[in-house]
């Protein structure tokens, strides 16, 4: 069985697959003072005896620090099985056309990849992450032509709070209205529905910059935030599809291809 981690800025995604199927799943808090004993301590204490299943890694990651951290507790805790990180050099099969294809983040590519092999083009990736969202879109033809990055929820919450004395630190979840008649909920509303509203622009765009029928393009929602923004969405026909285990999945297909 396959473990894929997705380590992002705020958080890391672990699951365990097998042939497109995610078993078991965990979300911890991204903490670049682990140290890779740490992480493997971390391991231990949420497979418990499923570790045992493990035969092969692959990991992605958007922290440098923390990503050397893994390649050294891979090396150090589990040398005896495969494990495939995701990079420049590795073999995904996603023809990827922008400038600089090195500089594409390895989640964007996982859930680039993942999307094509699911769904076909033309498609677009949606990722609601704490600190940011990403757009990321496939063509007709198979091939990553780009996307677009826009602050996360959490990041545009905090910045708030930090920047303005009067605003206080609220819960993420959806007000009673969009005229909010408080504090609390007016920034719940500006945060929520001002996401919403700007995926329906970003995706619309990009739709009519591909030059596609909007009938053919399939809408992909990921990311641990996502059910939040689908939640408030005016118009749900903008999605067409919500994946949670997305990155995972294109993780499991780079694990195959190069292991």
């Amino acid at each position: 069985m396959l473990l894929a981690v997705d380590v992002g800025n705020a958080h890391t995604q672990l699951g365990l697959l097998r042939d497109g199927d995610v078993a078991a799943h965990w979300r911890v808090a991204t903490d670049e003072r682990r140290t890779s004993d740490d992480w493997a301590v971390v391991l231990r204490g949420l497979l418990g005896p499923r570790l045992d299943e493990v035969t092969g890694f692959a990991v992605c990651s958007t922290v440098p620090a923390v990503l050397m951290e893994w390649r050294e507790m891979l090396d150090r805790h589990f040398s005896g099985l495969v494990a495939v990180i995701v990079g420049p050099g590795v073999r995904t099969g996603l023809p990827v056309q922008t400038d600089n294809p090195r500089e594409v983040g390895s989640d964007r590519i996982c859930n680039a990849l993942a999307a094509a092999q699911i769904y076909g083009g033309p498609c677009i990736v949606v990722d609601f992450g704490g600190t940011a969202t990403t757009f990321d879109v496939v063509d007709g033809k198979g091939a990553y032509v780009g996307g677009a990055i826009a602050p996360g929820i959490e990041l545009a919450l905090a910045g708030l709070g930090r920047r303005n004395a009067q605003l206080r630190a609220v819960e993420l979840s959806r007000p009673r209205t969009v005229i909010a008649r408080n504090t609390a909920e007016a920034l719940q509303s500006g945060i929520l529905f001002g996401a919403a509203a700007q995926v329906q622009g970003l995706v619309s765009r990009m739709i009519a910059e591909l030059g596609a029928d909007p009938a053919d393009v399939d809408v992909i929602a990921t990311g641990y935030l996502a059910p939040l923004v689908l939640d408030v969405m005016v118009d749900s026909a903008v999605f067409t599809e919500h994946a949670p285990w997305l990155t995972l999945l294109g993780l499991e297909l780079v694990y195959l291809r190069n292991s």
